[in-house]
């Protein structure tokens, strides 16, 4: 055996991506690779290229150049039967109830999970003689997430699964995936909420304009990025003709104090007469990042 081959390769990998459009570059260049058994998130404001990225990954569409790899190999006729996925949107059969659309999934597949374990997974117990169109958003994204599943997939693609949801189903929904990895299934997931790409995901890829602009586990690319606190506060409550010091960031409402310490800040804004009412020391976040380095929000 080769001393110096990787102890863990990629299950999938992604080498210089490109997805040329007429008039638009929507994928430019994207290098990325997914260990088994990981959470891998792909983050990015709408048209940043993550689903037309997640879609060349999946083989539904076609790279303009570069490659994508499975396993050390191009992605062949068997990929699909070791793969699930949960698309942004999917359109589930009329007049079906929720044990009658898993059982044409499973169908399609030479293997199938273990039935009754795949609904204790997804908390579909009490909804399986249930028409499909009466489901809530929370039990219409856990039937979903168990047709991914259906074929006992080694990597699952999450695209955007819980945009739509209330704050409780989509925690809820975070559980699932969580017992889902636990399980030794790798995941590549997409979102739009910080929260969620912090507390499932092993590493992340910001995407911008096509491209990955920074790429690592969530909480050391926030510590390379800023000191451990930032002490915020209105812009109406800094005094009049006080200079800002050089570790203040002012925007249009607040200014922002980063800071190693906070109470010498606390001691100099005290001192100078600042108005302390609205001030909130906080712990620099994903999304304090993703400002940082793209200039607008998530759901921008």
């Amino acid at each position: 055996m080769d001393a110096s081959a990787p102890s863990n390769p990629p299950l999938i990998e992604a080498r210089e991506l490109r997805k040329s459009f007429p008039g638009v570059t929507a994928v430019d260049g994207l290098s990325f690779s997914v260990r088994p058994g990981q959470c891998f998130g792909l983050l990015g404001p709408n048209g940043a290229g993550k689903t037309t990225t997640l879609e060349m990954l999946e083989g539904i569409q076609r790279p303009t150049s570069g490659q994508v790899l499975f396993r050390g190999s191009p992605i062949g006729v068997d990929f699909r039967e070791s793969i699930g996925i949960q698309f942004q949107a999917t359109a589930l059969q009329d007049f079906q109830t929720v044990a009658e659309a898993l059982a044409m999934f499973a169908r399609l597949y030479p293997r199938a999970t273990d039935r009754d374990e795949l609904i204790r997974l997804c908390d579909l117990g009490e909804i399986m003689n249930r028409d499909t169109r009466k489901l809530s958003g929370g039990q219409r994204q856990r039937l979903l997430l168990a047709i991914a599943l259906v074929n006992e997939p080694d990597l699952v693609f999450l695209d955007e699964p819980t945009t739509g949801l209330d704050p409780q189903a989509r925690r809820n929904f975070w559980r699932l995936i969580e017992t889902v990895r636990a399980r030794g299934t790798t995941i590549l997931l997409t979102t739009h909420y910080m929260e969620e790409a912090e507390r499932l995901c092993d590493e992340i890829a910001i995407v911008d304009h096509g491209r990955i602009i920074t790429q690592g586990a969530p909480r050391t690319l926030v510590r390379e990025h800023f000191p451990p606190a930032m002490v915020r506060l209105p812009t109406s409550a800094w005094p009049e003709a006080t200079p800002l010091p050089d570790y203040a960031r002012c925007g249009d409402d607040e200014i922002e104090l980063h800071t190693d310490q906070v109470p010498p800040v606390l001691d100099y804004l005290e001192r100078i007469g600042a108005e302390l009412t609205a001030l909130r020391v906080e712990t620099p976040s994903l999304e304090d990042l993703f400002l940082k380095l793209t200039g607008h929000s998530l759901r921008s």
